[in-house]
């Protein structure tokens, strides 16, 4: 079931937006109602699915309506149109007072600018959500230890924010949004403030504590490297609209327009990409159990020099067409005996460790998932491809042309 689901919203800030409605839905720009009208496009037609137990990004440049659309959440902004439906529920339908247990218990925040309360120790800021919930003391802190120990800040409950670096600042922010047990998570620009490595840190501190709580989280950035890392899938905006949401494998793949690709032009593919996505389209796979001539004659009429070799799911190893002749010539049952061993690389691994992989050697490499079980082979030249960038000209040989076929298993 989906967590969120964000319907055709609308936000238009200024003292008569209604009017304007009409207009905007017709396709007004930005630009346009800002001159007639002194009102301005906060978020034009908006619809998103967020899944449960997922990370989902929502991302662009200074303006493009990212905070905004956060903001409709947890009505902290009233939209103009358009429906909010948290599990089900319509988030426009709530009183003020069923609004406000809303907030206190379906949804907790996390700021870019911390906000602590700076009079109060870091163990008072972390229960300040529990706080407000009316929870006991005892209870509450007893919680609140137990959230600073896994953003590890164990030791400094009796400090105050000041007496932080930003990062142990925004451990204590994270510390509070998770005490309550919210399910959802809103996070606005919450590492933007940071230094680099810190933020390295406390981005690789989200993705431990996710893998644990598998919440809900949507995670607000202009860092299009920190969506990739960070996001199951992610939105794009600018000036209010959306461009592109998919996977980031959507989006680093198939970018939806010339506005996509130049956010792209920096991205380090090989650290978001992994093998799975250079693997060849057509492999020819072969079991322990196949005749060598079989072989033989499937590895001639594909013009290959070798293929895989299973056993069951599992990668077993890889049968050259050498082997393939010697187990004919001596009268083999089968070619089991004559199958060597293949490297392989994890599904997971990055398109920059592969790539170092095969420029260190020239024989097959596998892909493998979950217990050995073979998902693939490297093609060469796909992986060149998904490394290049866009704006890159390169043009890698051919599937199945010769060059490939002599270095992939299964090109």
């Amino acid at each position: 079931m989906n967590k969120i689901e964000v319907k055709n919203i609308y936000k238009i800030f200024g003292s008569r937006p209604q009017r304007w409605m009409d207009a905007v839905r017709d396709g007004m720009t930005k630009e346009a109602l800002l001159e007639k009208s002194g009102h301005t496009l906060g978020l034009r037609d908006i619809s998103l699915s967020i899944e449960a137990g997922t990370i989902h990004v929502i991302m662009g440049l200074s303006g493009s309506g990212k905070s905004t659309l956060i903001r409709h959440f947890n009505r902290l902004i009233e939209p103009s149109a358009g429906q909010i439906l948290v599990d089900g529920v319509d988030v426009m339908s709530l009183g003020t007072h069923e609004l406000e247990r809303f907030r206190q218990q379906k949804m907790s925040m996390v700021f870019q600018r911390f906000g602590l309360l700076p009079h109060r120790t870091v163990l008072d800021n972390a229960a300040y959500g529990l706080a407000v919930q009316g929870v006991a003391r005892a209870t509450r802190n007893e919680r609140a230890q137990h959230w600073l120990e896994q953003v590890g800040l164990t030791g400094f409950e009796l400090q105050y924010p000041h007496q932080l670096s930003g990062g142990m600042q925004q451990r204590v922010g994270l510390a509070r949004a998770l005490a309550t047990d919210a399910e959802i998570l809103l996070m606005d620009e919450a590492f933007s403030a940071l230094d680099p490595l810190i933020r390295r840190e406390m981005q690789d501190q989200l993705l431990a504590l996710q893998a644990r709580l598998n919440k809900t989280i949507v995670f607000i950035t202009h860092d299009l490297d920190e969506a990739l890392r960070l996001g199951n899938r992610i939105a794009i905006l600018k000036d209010g609209e959306l461009i592109q949401e998919g996977t980031p494998e959507d989006i680093l793949l198939s970018p939806a327009n010339d506005y996509i690709e130049a956010f792209l032009q920096d991205v380090n593919r090989g650290k978001v990409l992994n093998a799975v996505h250079a693997c060849n389209g057509r492999p020819l796979t072969l079991t322990m159990r196949t005749f060598p001539a079989h072989a033989l004659e499937r590895l001639a009429t594909r013009d290959y020099r070798y293929a895989a070799v299973l056993d069951g799911k599992r990668l077993a190893g890889v049968l050259t067409r050498e082997a393939a002749q010697r187990a004919v010539t001596q009268g083999s049952r089968d070619i089991a005996r004559y199958v060597e061993d293949m490297a392989s690389v994890p599904a997971t691994a990055g398109l920059d460790e592969v790539l170092g992989r095969l420029l260190r050697s020239t024989e097959p490499l596998a892909v493998t998932g979950i217990n050995d079980e073979f998902l693939g082979v490297l093609s060469r030249s796909k992986v060149v491809e998904l490394v290049t960038p866009i704006s890159d000209t390169v043009t890698a040989p051919e599937e199945g042309a010769p060059h490939e076929a002599t270095q992939s298993a299964a090109a």
